[in-house]
Protein backbone atom coordinates (compact mmCIF):
# COMPACT_ATOMS: atom_id res chain seq x y z
CA UNK A 1 0.00 0.00 0.00
CA UNK A 2 1.37 3.42 -0.94
CA UNK A 3 2.66 5.42 2.06
CA UNK A 4 0.57 8.52 2.91
CA UNK A 5 3.28 10.94 1.75
CA UNK A 6 3.28 9.32 -1.69
CA UNK A 7 -0.51 9.48 -1.81
CA UNK A 8 -0.45 13.21 -1.02
CA UNK A 9 2.22 13.82 -3.66
CA UNK A 10 0.15 11.92 -6.22
CA UNK A 11 -2.81 14.20 -5.57
CA UNK A 12 -0.79 17.39 -5.91
CA UNK A 13 -1.76 19.42 -8.92
CA UNK A 14 -5.39 18.27 -8.88
CA UNK A 15 -6.47 20.87 -6.33
CA UNK A 16 -9.87 21.04 -4.76
CA UNK A 17 -11.67 20.21 -7.98
CA UNK A 18 -10.98 16.48 -7.66
CA UNK A 19 -12.12 16.39 -4.04
CA UNK A 20 -15.27 18.28 -4.96
CA UNK A 21 -16.04 15.75 -7.68
CA UNK A 22 -15.50 12.84 -5.29
CA UNK A 23 -17.82 14.44 -2.75
CA UNK A 24 -20.40 15.07 -5.48
CA UNK A 25 -20.35 11.39 -6.46
CA UNK A 26 -20.54 10.32 -2.81
CA UNK A 27 -23.54 12.58 -2.17
CA UNK A 28 -25.37 11.71 -5.39
CA UNK A 29 -28.31 9.34 -5.33
CA UNK A 30 -26.31 6.39 -6.63
CA UNK A 31 -26.10 2.76 -5.68
CA UNK A 32 -23.77 0.02 -6.82
CA UNK A 33 -22.91 -0.55 -9.62
CA UNK A 34 -23.72 3.00 -10.83
CA UNK A 35 -21.62 4.50 -8.04
CA UNK A 36 -18.66 2.32 -9.04
CA UNK A 37 -19.03 3.52 -12.62
CA UNK A 38 -18.94 7.15 -11.50
CA UNK A 39 -15.78 6.57 -9.47
CA UNK A 40 -14.17 4.74 -12.38
CA UNK A 41 -14.86 7.76 -14.56
CA UNK A 42 -13.15 10.02 -12.02
CA UNK A 43 -10.04 7.85 -12.12
CA UNK A 44 -9.82 7.98 -15.90
CA UNK A 45 -10.38 11.73 -16.08
CA UNK A 46 -7.88 12.46 -13.30
CA UNK A 47 -4.96 10.38 -14.61
CA UNK A 48 -2.49 11.37 -17.30
CA UNK A 49 -2.54 8.33 -19.56
CA UNK A 50 -5.19 5.86 -18.34
CA UNK A 51 -7.72 4.73 -20.92
CA UNK A 52 -9.95 2.47 -18.85
CA UNK A 53 -10.85 1.77 -15.23
CA UNK A 54 -13.13 -0.84 -13.72
CA UNK A 55 -14.13 -0.85 -10.05
CA UNK A 56 -14.69 -4.24 -8.46
CA UNK A 57 -16.42 -4.36 -5.05
CA UNK A 58 -16.22 -7.21 -2.55
CA UNK A 59 -19.46 -9.17 -2.29
CA UNK A 60 -21.22 -9.75 1.02
CA UNK A 61 -19.90 -13.29 1.30
CA UNK A 62 -16.30 -12.06 0.95
CA UNK A 63 -15.50 -14.68 -1.69
CA UNK A 64 -15.47 -12.62 -4.87
CA UNK A 65 -15.34 -9.07 -6.18
CA UNK A 66 -18.16 -7.85 -8.38
CA UNK A 67 -17.73 -5.51 -11.32
CA UNK A 68 -18.32 -5.53 -15.07
CA UNK A 69 -19.15 -9.02 -16.26
CA UNK A 70 -19.01 -12.07 -14.05
CA UNK A 71 -17.82 -11.87 -10.40
CA UNK A 72 -14.11 -12.57 -9.97
CA UNK A 73 -13.31 -15.11 -7.21
CA UNK A 74 -10.60 -14.07 -4.78
CA UNK A 75 -7.23 -15.23 -6.10
CA UNK A 76 -8.27 -15.40 -9.77
CA UNK A 77 -6.39 -13.18 -12.25
CA UNK A 78 -4.85 -9.84 -11.42
CA UNK A 79 -8.03 -8.44 -9.85
CA UNK A 80 -8.70 -11.52 -7.73
CA UNK A 81 -5.03 -11.70 -6.65
CA UNK A 82 -5.03 -8.05 -5.53
CA UNK A 83 -8.27 -8.60 -3.61
CA UNK A 84 -6.93 -11.75 -1.92
CA UNK A 85 -3.45 -10.43 -1.02
CA UNK A 86 -4.21 -6.76 -0.42
CA UNK A 87 -1.35 -5.59 -2.66
CA UNK A 88 -1.21 -4.01 -6.09
CA UNK A 89 -0.58 -6.35 -9.01
CA UNK A 90 0.72 -5.05 -12.37
CA UNK A 91 -0.72 -6.60 -15.50
CA UNK A 92 1.62 -9.00 -17.28
CA UNK A 93 1.87 -6.71 -20.32
CA UNK A 94 2.80 -3.71 -18.15
CA UNK A 95 -0.17 -1.71 -19.46
CA UNK A 96 -2.22 -1.67 -16.29
CA UNK A 97 -2.41 -2.48 -12.61
CA UNK A 98 -4.97 -3.84 -10.15
CA UNK A 99 -4.97 -1.70 -6.98
CA UNK A 100 -6.77 -2.86 -3.81
CA UNK A 101 -8.89 -0.47 -1.76
CA UNK A 102 -8.60 -0.95 2.00
CA UNK A 103 -10.95 -0.13 4.85
CA UNK A 104 -10.19 -0.99 8.47
CA UNK A 105 -7.33 -3.18 7.31
CA UNK A 106 -9.42 -5.27 4.92
CA UNK A 107 -9.80 -5.14 1.14
CA UNK A 108 -13.26 -3.96 0.11
CA UNK A 109 -12.67 -3.21 -3.58
CA UNK A 110 -10.14 -3.26 -6.42
CA UNK A 111 -9.46 -0.52 -8.98
CA UNK A 112 -8.34 -2.16 -12.21
CA UNK A 113 -6.81 0.37 -14.63
CA UNK A 114 -5.37 0.05 -18.11
CA UNK A 115 -3.48 2.35 -20.44
CA UNK A 116 -2.59 2.32 -24.12
CA UNK A 117 1.11 1.99 -23.33
CA UNK A 118 3.17 1.15 -20.25
CA UNK A 119 1.37 2.27 -17.11
CA UNK A 120 3.18 5.31 -15.64
CA UNK A 121 4.25 5.15 -12.00
CA UNK A 122 2.58 8.50 -11.39
CA UNK A 123 -0.76 7.14 -12.59
CA UNK A 124 -0.39 4.00 -10.46
CA UNK A 125 0.34 6.17 -7.41
CA UNK A 126 -2.65 8.38 -8.22
CA UNK A 127 -4.94 5.36 -8.42
CA UNK A 128 -3.69 4.17 -5.02
CA UNK A 129 -4.30 7.61 -3.52
CA UNK A 130 -7.76 7.78 -5.05
CA UNK A 131 -8.51 4.33 -3.65
CA UNK A 132 -7.87 5.69 -0.16
CA UNK A 133 -10.32 8.52 -0.82
CA UNK A 134 -12.87 6.14 -2.34
CA UNK A 135 -12.77 3.73 0.63
CA UNK A 136 -15.44 5.38 2.83
CA UNK A 137 -17.69 5.95 -0.18
CA UNK A 138 -17.48 2.31 -1.22
CA UNK A 139 -18.00 1.16 2.39
CA UNK A 140 -21.25 3.10 2.54
CA UNK A 141 -22.29 1.73 -0.84
CA UNK A 142 -21.65 -1.84 0.30
CA UNK A 143 -23.75 -1.29 3.44
CA UNK A 144 -26.55 0.17 1.35
CA UNK A 145 -26.33 -2.77 -1.05
CA UNK A 146 -26.63 -5.20 1.86
CA UNK A 147 -29.62 -3.30 3.22
CA UNK A 148 -31.27 -3.30 -0.20
CA UNK A 149 -30.71 -7.03 -0.63
CA UNK A 150 -32.26 -7.69 2.76
CA UNK A 151 -35.18 -5.47 1.85
CA UNK A 152 -35.63 -7.36 -1.41
CA UNK A 153 -35.48 -10.67 0.48
CA UNK A 154 -38.19 -9.42 2.85
CA UNK A 155 -40.31 -8.35 -0.12
CA UNK A 156 -39.90 -11.75 -1.76
CA UNK A 157 -40.86 -13.45 1.52
CA UNK A 158 -43.97 -11.28 1.82
CA UNK A 159 -44.88 -12.01 -1.78
CA UNK A 160 -44.50 -15.76 -1.27
CA UNK A 161 -46.50 -15.61 1.97
CA UNK A 162 -49.39 -13.76 0.31
CA UNK A 163 -49.22 -16.06 -2.70
CA UNK A 164 -49.39 -19.08 -0.40
CA UNK A 165 -52.42 -17.62 1.38
CA UNK A 166 -54.16 -16.89 -1.90
CA UNK A 167 -53.32 -20.32 -3.28
CA UNK A 168 -54.94 -21.87 -0.21
CA UNK A 169 -57.98 -19.63 -0.64
CA UNK A 170 -58.21 -20.65 -4.29
CA UNK A 171 -57.97 -24.32 -3.32
CA UNK A 172 -60.73 -23.93 -0.72
CA UNK A 173 -62.88 -22.02 -3.21
CA UNK A 174 -62.49 -24.78 -5.78
CA UNK A 175 -63.25 -27.52 -3.25
CA UNK A 176 -66.33 -25.72 -1.97
CA UNK A 177 -67.54 -25.14 -5.52
CA UNK A 178 -66.93 -28.70 -6.65
CA UNK A 179 -68.04 -30.30 -3.36
CA UNK A 180 -70.47 -28.51 -1.03
CA UNK A 181 -72.02 -26.27 -3.70
CA UNK A 182 -72.70 -29.23 -6.01
CA UNK A 183 -74.19 -31.29 -3.19
CA UNK A 184 -76.45 -28.42 -2.15
CA UNK A 185 -77.62 -28.07 -5.75
CA UNK A 186 -78.34 -31.78 -5.87
CA UNK A 187 -80.14 -31.60 -2.53
CA UNK A 188 -82.33 -28.78 -3.85
CA UNK A 189 -83.18 -30.90 -6.89
CA UNK A 190 -84.22 -33.87 -4.73
CA UNK A 191 -86.27 -31.66 -2.39
CA UNK A 192 -88.15 -30.29 -5.40
CA UNK A 193 -88.78 -33.83 -6.61
CA UNK A 194 -90.00 -34.88 -3.15
CA UNK A 195 -92.33 -31.87 -3.02
CA UNK A 196 -93.88 -32.84 -6.35
CA UNK A 197 -94.20 -36.51 -5.37
CA UNK A 198 -95.79 -35.92 -1.95
CA UNK A 199 -99.55 -36.54 -1.82
CA UNK A 200 -101.70 -33.48 -1.14
CA UNK A 201 -103.13 -34.92 2.11
CA UNK A 202 -99.74 -34.60 3.89
CA UNK A 203 -99.63 -30.82 4.59
CA UNK A 204 -97.26 -31.14 7.55
CA UNK A 205 -94.71 -33.10 5.51
CA UNK A 206 -95.09 -30.62 2.67
CA UNK A 207 -94.41 -27.73 5.07
CA UNK A 208 -91.26 -29.45 6.31
CA UNK A 209 -90.02 -30.03 2.77
CA UNK A 210 -90.65 -26.38 1.89
CA UNK A 211 -88.75 -25.28 5.01
CA UNK A 212 -85.87 -27.59 4.07
CA UNK A 213 -85.93 -26.14 0.56
CA UNK A 214 -85.64 -22.58 1.94
CA UNK A 215 -82.72 -23.60 4.16
CA UNK A 216 -81.06 -25.28 1.19
CA UNK A 217 -81.44 -22.12 -0.91
CA UNK A 218 -80.02 -20.01 1.92
CA UNK A 219 -77.04 -22.35 2.31
CA UNK A 220 -76.45 -22.21 -1.45
CA UNK A 221 -76.46 -18.41 -1.42
CA UNK A 222 -74.04 -18.32 1.52
CA UNK A 223 -71.80 -20.82 -0.25
CA UNK A 224 -71.70 -18.68 -3.39
CA UNK A 225 -70.85 -15.65 -1.28
CA UNK A 226 -68.07 -17.59 0.45
CA UNK A 227 -66.64 -18.66 -2.91
CA UNK A 228 -66.67 -15.07 -4.15
CA UNK A 229 -65.04 -13.87 -0.94
CA UNK A 230 -62.27 -16.43 -1.09
CA UNK A 231 -61.05 -15.31 -4.50
CA UNK A 232 -62.79 -12.44 -6.32
CA UNK A 233 -62.28 -12.87 -10.10
CA UNK A 234 -62.45 -9.10 -10.70
CA UNK A 235 -59.18 -8.61 -8.81
CA UNK A 236 -57.35 -10.88 -11.25
CA UNK A 237 -59.14 -9.54 -14.31
CA UNK A 238 -59.32 -5.78 -13.77
CA UNK A 239 -57.06 -4.87 -10.83
CA UNK A 240 -57.46 -3.28 -7.43
CA UNK A 241 -59.46 -0.16 -8.35
CA UNK A 242 -62.12 -2.16 -10.17
CA UNK A 243 -62.23 -4.72 -7.36
CA UNK A 244 -62.85 -1.96 -4.81
CA UNK A 245 -65.62 -0.55 -7.00
CA UNK A 246 -67.22 -4.00 -7.16
CA UNK A 247 -66.91 -4.32 -3.40
CA UNK A 248 -68.63 -0.95 -3.05
CA UNK A 249 -71.46 -1.95 -5.39
CA UNK A 250 -72.05 -5.13 -3.40
CA UNK A 251 -72.35 -3.05 -0.22
CA UNK A 252 -74.32 -0.30 -1.95
CA UNK A 253 -77.72 -1.85 -1.29
CA UNK A 254 -77.35 -1.04 2.39
CA UNK A 255 -75.03 1.99 2.25
CA UNK A 256 -74.24 5.12 0.29
CA UNK A 257 -70.71 4.19 -0.87
CA UNK A 258 -68.14 6.34 -2.66
CA UNK A 259 -64.80 5.15 -4.05
CA UNK A 260 -61.96 7.59 -4.77
CA UNK A 261 -58.70 6.62 -6.48
CA UNK A 262 -55.84 9.14 -6.48
CA UNK A 263 -52.47 8.77 -8.20
CA UNK A 264 -51.36 6.80 -11.23
CA UNK A 265 -49.05 4.12 -9.85
CA UNK A 266 -51.37 1.12 -9.74
CA UNK A 267 -49.68 -0.46 -12.75
CA UNK A 268 -46.52 -0.74 -10.64
CA UNK A 269 -48.22 -2.45 -7.68
CA UNK A 270 -47.33 -6.15 -7.49
CA UNK A 271 -50.20 -8.62 -7.37
CA UNK A 272 -49.53 -9.60 -3.76
CA UNK A 273 -49.76 -5.94 -2.63
CA UNK A 274 -53.04 -5.44 -4.49
CA UNK A 275 -54.39 -8.67 -2.99
CA UNK A 276 -53.45 -7.66 0.56
CA UNK A 277 -55.03 -4.22 0.19
CA UNK A 278 -58.19 -5.73 -1.24
CA UNK A 279 -58.43 -8.13 1.68
CA UNK A 280 -58.03 -5.26 4.13
CA UNK A 281 -60.78 -3.30 2.36
CA UNK A 282 -62.97 -6.39 2.23
CA UNK A 283 -62.64 -6.94 5.98
CA UNK A 284 -63.22 -3.25 6.77
CA UNK A 285 -66.36 -3.09 4.61
CA UNK A 286 -67.60 -6.34 6.11
CA UNK A 287 -67.13 -4.99 9.63
CA UNK A 288 -69.03 -1.86 8.67
CA UNK A 289 -71.99 -3.86 7.33
CA UNK A 290 -72.07 -6.13 10.39
CA UNK A 291 -71.47 -3.70 13.24
CA UNK A 292 -71.49 -0.02 12.31
CA UNK A 293 -75.16 0.70 11.51
CA UNK A 294 -73.78 3.30 9.10
CA UNK A 295 -75.49 5.16 6.25
CA UNK A 296 -72.35 6.29 4.37
CA UNK A 297 -69.05 4.59 3.57
CA UNK A 298 -66.04 6.17 1.86
CA UNK A 299 -63.19 4.19 0.26
CA UNK A 300 -60.00 6.03 -0.69
CA UNK A 301 -57.09 4.45 -2.56
CA UNK A 302 -54.17 6.87 -2.86
CA UNK A 303 -50.94 6.10 -4.70
CA UNK A 304 -47.76 7.97 -3.91
CA UNK A 305 -44.20 7.57 -5.19
CA UNK A 306 -43.13 5.09 -2.52
CA UNK A 307 -46.33 4.05 -0.77
CA UNK A 308 -50.02 3.33 -1.22
CA UNK A 309 -52.71 4.32 1.25
CA UNK A 310 -56.12 2.71 1.68
CA UNK A 311 -58.75 4.37 3.88
CA UNK A 312 -62.20 2.97 4.68
CA UNK A 313 -64.35 5.33 6.76
CA UNK A 314 -68.00 5.13 7.85
CA UNK A 315 -70.41 7.37 9.76
CA UNK A 316 -71.70 4.59 11.96
CA UNK A 317 -71.99 3.94 15.68
CA UNK A 318 -68.25 3.63 16.27
CA UNK A 319 -66.74 1.90 19.29
CA UNK A 320 -64.37 2.72 22.15
CA UNK A 321 -61.08 1.84 20.46
CA UNK A 322 -58.35 0.48 22.70
CA UNK A 323 -60.60 -0.71 25.52
CA UNK A 324 -60.71 -4.41 26.43
CA UNK A 325 -63.30 -6.23 24.38
CA UNK A 326 -63.62 -3.44 21.85
CA UNK A 327 -63.77 -4.19 18.15
CA UNK A 328 -60.16 -2.99 17.78
CA UNK A 329 -59.15 -6.25 19.48
CA UNK A 330 -61.25 -8.41 17.16
CA UNK A 331 -59.83 -11.15 15.00
CA UNK A 332 -60.72 -9.30 11.80
CA UNK A 333 -58.88 -6.11 12.74
CA UNK A 334 -55.87 -8.09 13.90
CA UNK A 335 -55.89 -9.87 10.56
CA UNK A 336 -55.88 -6.55 8.70
CA UNK A 337 -52.94 -5.34 10.78
CA UNK A 338 -51.02 -8.56 10.15
CA UNK A 339 -51.54 -8.31 6.39
CA UNK A 340 -50.16 -4.78 6.33
CA UNK A 341 -47.25 -5.63 8.65
CA UNK A 342 -46.28 -8.54 6.42
CA UNK A 343 -45.71 -5.98 3.66
CA UNK A 344 -43.83 -3.60 5.95
CA UNK A 345 -46.85 -1.33 6.43
CA UNK A 346 -49.31 -0.56 9.17
CA UNK A 347 -53.02 -0.30 9.88
CA UNK A 348 -54.45 2.43 12.12
CA UNK A 349 -58.04 2.21 13.37
CA UNK A 350 -59.68 5.43 14.56
CA UNK A 351 -63.08 5.27 16.22
CA UNK A 352 -65.18 6.55 19.06
CA UNK A 353 -68.83 5.99 19.98
CA UNK A 354 -71.20 7.94 17.78
CA UNK A 355 -68.44 9.30 15.51
CA UNK A 356 -67.93 6.44 13.07
CA UNK A 357 -64.85 4.37 12.30
CA UNK A 358 -61.90 4.85 9.96
CA UNK A 359 -59.49 2.09 8.98
CA UNK A 360 -56.33 3.34 7.29
CA UNK A 361 -53.67 1.05 5.82
CA UNK A 362 -50.37 2.44 4.56
CA UNK A 363 -48.12 0.02 2.69
CA UNK A 364 -44.73 0.83 1.12
CA UNK A 365 -44.36 0.09 -2.55
CA UNK A 366 -41.64 -2.57 -2.96
CA UNK A 367 -38.30 -1.24 -4.15
CA UNK A 368 -38.29 -3.57 -7.15
CA UNK A 369 -41.61 -2.08 -8.28
CA UNK A 370 -40.75 1.61 -7.94
CA UNK A 371 -39.96 3.66 -11.03
CA UNK A 372 -36.22 4.16 -11.44
CA UNK A 373 -34.30 6.95 -13.06
CA UNK A 374 -32.94 6.17 -16.53
CA UNK A 375 -29.61 4.38 -16.41
CA UNK A 376 -26.36 6.09 -17.33
CA UNK A 377 -23.53 4.94 -19.50
CA UNK A 378 -20.56 3.50 -17.66
CA UNK A 379 -17.98 6.29 -17.71
CA UNK A 380 -15.25 4.00 -16.39
CA UNK A 381 -15.24 1.95 -19.58
CA UNK A 382 -15.07 4.86 -21.97
CA UNK A 383 -11.85 6.13 -23.46
CA UNK A 384 -10.39 9.13 -21.71
CA UNK A 385 -11.30 12.40 -23.52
Amino acid sequence: MTPPVVGKQALEGHGRDLLVRIVAVACADRELPQLADELAGLVVRSAEALAFCDVYVLDDAGRAVEGPGEPVPLGDGDVGWAAAHGRSRPHADGRGVAVPVHSDGAVIAVLDVRSAGPCADADAALVTALGELFAPVLCSARRLRTAREREHAAERFAERAVEAQEAERTRLSREIHDGIAQRLASLGFHLSAAERALPEHHPEALAQIMLARELCDLASAETRAAIGGLRPPVLDDLGLSAALSTLARDAGAALDVTVTVAGELEAALPDHVQTALYRIAQEAVGNCLKHARASCLDLLLEHDRDRVRLRVADDGAGFPAGQPGARSDSYGLRGMAERAELLGGRVVVTSRPGAGTAVEAVVPIPVLSRPRAPGRARPGTSARP
